[in-house]
């Protein structure tokens, strides 16, 4: 079982003194959401809560997670990076494309981008994309990623984007998995369909369990269920090694977290965020890949 740490909410001026915490302590991963902006008012209901509200307070920081990336695999040795999640059709696929290269190059290979189609209506507008076609427009767009990150003379004529010949470089030296997020059948079906994993919200562990059944089932649809398949979970009721291993026979690879708030509880508190991700190695990330 490999363990991500999530670093939603924190402070940016934070997030060097954590990534070097966790490279240290045998943490796999560490990951980044993303909002370009926060508005006021929201026009789209957030619907992740029950009442459509926001988890989070104004003001919160939110990097871009590629300029983080970058930053923090220049100072790291051993840890990887992923999103929970990136909203990639709110973006130009070359700008994309050319964003994670660069990171995954500075790296070594040590980026896993995971993308979803959004939610915020009111985020798409203000970027000039169109909200009503971003599912398939994020399935062309992981193509033209695909294509670009050979380095070689590639074209692309889809129904929402076309170009003639062009190449990107440098390429990457190595195979860029893509992981899908989202818990939408509509999600689960691209995950299965053009993702090397998928990612969950956060769900109670029954709920984890048989989107995996339905995903398994929609890639032998699909023929691809001999490929490698990662699955990055966030559990709303497993706290414990045994509740992790359970997940892990079920088809969890990664588990996503905040190890400080099971210390310390919601802190901003460095010092104590720093302590729980060294705690938490500890206590589960040792036991549970002895």
């Amino acid at each position: 079982m490999h363990f991500v740490l999530s670093t939603s909410f924190s402070s940016v001026t934070d997030l060097k003194k954590i990534a070097l915490a966790a490279d240290e302590c045998g943490w796999e991963a560490m990951s980044f959401s993303d909002h370009v902006v926060n508005p006021e008012k929201l026009n789209t209901p957030y619907p992740y809560t029950e009442n459509g509200e926001r988890r989070w307070q104004p003001f919160t920081d939110w990097p871009d997670p590629w300029v983080m990336i970058g930053a923090l695999a220049s100072i790291t040795t051993r840890l990887k990076f992923t999103n929970n999640i990136f909203v990639l059709p709110m973006r130009n696929p070359f700008l994309v494309a050319k964003a994670i290269s660069t990171a995954a190059i500075i790296s070594d290979n040590r980026v896993i981008p995971a993308i979803g189609v959004g939610w915020s209506k009111d985020e798409f507008e203000l970027l000039q994309q169109d909200f009503h076609t971003r599912g398939k427009r994020a399935d062309e767009m992981v193509e033209i990623m695909r294509l670009l990150w050979t380095g070689e003379l590639v074209e692309y004529q889809g129904k929402h984007y076309q170009f003639p010949p062009l190449e990107m470089n440098p390429a990457p030296s190595a195979y860029i998995p893509i992981w899908v997020g989202g818990i939408s059948e509509a999600a689960m079906r691209r995950a299965a369909i053009i993702g090397d994993g998928w990612v969950t919200d956060l769900q109670t562990s029954e709920e984890i369990l048989a989107s995996i059944a339905k995903i398994k089932t929609y890639r032998r649809e699909y023929g691809r269920d001999k490929l490698p398949f990662s699955v990055m979970a966030t559990p709303s009721d497993a706290f414990t090694p045994n509740a992790y291993k359970r997940l892990e026979e079920g088809g969890v690879s990664h588990i996503l977290t905040q190890p400080w708030a099971f210390y310390h509880g919601d802190t901003q508190d460095l010092a104590k965020k720093i302590d729980g991700v060294k705690r938490f190695a500890d206590d589960y990330i040792s036991v549970l890949n002895r």
